[in-house]
C-alpha cells in the first residue's frame, strides 16, 4: 500500500534510510525502478542527474586509462536508481557512454558544444528542476584528494552545494577541509542553466588510493546515498535557505 507523505514530515526518515542504503547492494543499474512513495506530490520537483562528459568526450584520464565519463556514468546511474526508492522524480541527460551527435558536428569541439546545449535544453525545459552534475576532479600532482562542489549563481544552488559538500566530507572524507565554492563562469551548464544547480567533483582521479575507492562499486553506491541525502535536506528547507 502506497501514501504520501509531506516531504519535511518524511525528511529526518528519508535521510537516515539514503545513508543506510549505501551499505547494501541498489537494484541492478539496467531493471526498471520500483514504484515508490509519491514523497514528492506536492512539490513536483524533478532531480536532474548529468553524468558529465560521455560519448566523444571521456573527459579526464587516469593513470590506469580509466576514463572519467565512466565513473561519472555509474555514480549518476546509482544516484538515479536510489532517488527512484524515495519516489524522487528523476531525468538523466544522458544513461549511456554513447551520444548522438547532429551530422555537422565533425570535429571533437563541436561534438561537445552540440552536447552541451542538447543537456541545456532539457535541463531548461523542465520548470521546478534542481541539476546535480557529476564529474571527478584531476591534478598533475597525485597527491591531493577528496570532493569538492561547486554551486551556480541561481537561488538555492549555494544551500544545496554546501549541504552536499559537508555531507560528502562528514561521511567520505572527515580529514578534507574543502568547501563548496561558486562555480566558475566558464562551467557552461552552470553559467546557463535557469534552476538550482550544482557541480560534484567526487574524488581525483589522479590520486591513485582514491581512483581505487571512485571505481568501487560501493563507494560509488555511497556516493549516491549522501548525494540523496544532500538533496532531501535542501528540498525539505528550500524555503528558508535560498540564497
Amino acid at each position: 500500500m502506497y501514501f504520501t507523505l509531506k516531504l519535511r514530515d518524511a525528511l529526518p526518515l528519508l535521510a537516515a534510510l539514503a545513508l543506510i542504503a549505501a551499505a547494501f547492494l541498489l537494484p541492478p543499474l539496467e531493471a526498471d525502478k520500483p514504484e515508490a512513495a509519491a514523497v514528492f506530490a506536492e512539490g513536483g520537483e524533478t532531480l536532474i542527474i548529468d553524468a558529465g562528459h560521455g560519448g566523444a568526450d571521456g573527459g579526464a584520464s587516469a593513470a590506469d586509462g580509466t576514463v572519467e565519463s565512466s565513473i561519472n556514468l555509474a555514480v549518476a546511474r546509482r544516484l538515479e536508481a536510489l532517488a527512484g526508492l524515495f519516489g524522487v522524480e528523476t531525468l538523466m541527460t544522458r544513461s549511456s557512454e554513447d551520444i548522438s551527435y547532429p551530422a555537422d558536428a565533425g570535429s571533437l569541439r563541436e561534438m561537445k558544444r552540440a552536447d552541451q546545449a542538447a543537456r541545456l535544453e532539457l535541463i531548461n525545459s523542465r520548470p521546478g528542476a534542481v541539476l546535480i552534475s557529476i564529474h571527478q576532479n584531476y591534478y598533475p600532482d597525485p597527491r591531493p584528494n577528496g570532493p569538492q562542489v561547486f554551486y551556480s549563481a541561481v537561488s538555492g544552488s549555494r544551500a544545496l552545494g554546501e549541504a552536499a559538500q559537508a555531507l560528502l566530507v562528514e561521511k567520505l572524507c572527515p580529514e578534507s577541509r574543502r568547501l563548496a565554492s561558486p562555480a566558475d563562469e566558464d562551467i557552461y551548464l552552470m553559467r546557463e542553466a535557469n534552476c538550482p544547480a550544482i557541480l560534484v567533483e567526487c574524488g581525483f582521479i589522479s590520486n591513485a588510493a582514491e581512483l581505487e575507492q571512485l571505481k568501487s562499486g560501493e563507494y560509488q553506491n555511497k556516493l549516491a546515498a549522501v548525494l540523496l541525502t544532500a538533496y532531501l535536506q535542501y528540498a525539505g528547507t528550500a524555503d528558508g535557505m535560498m540564497l
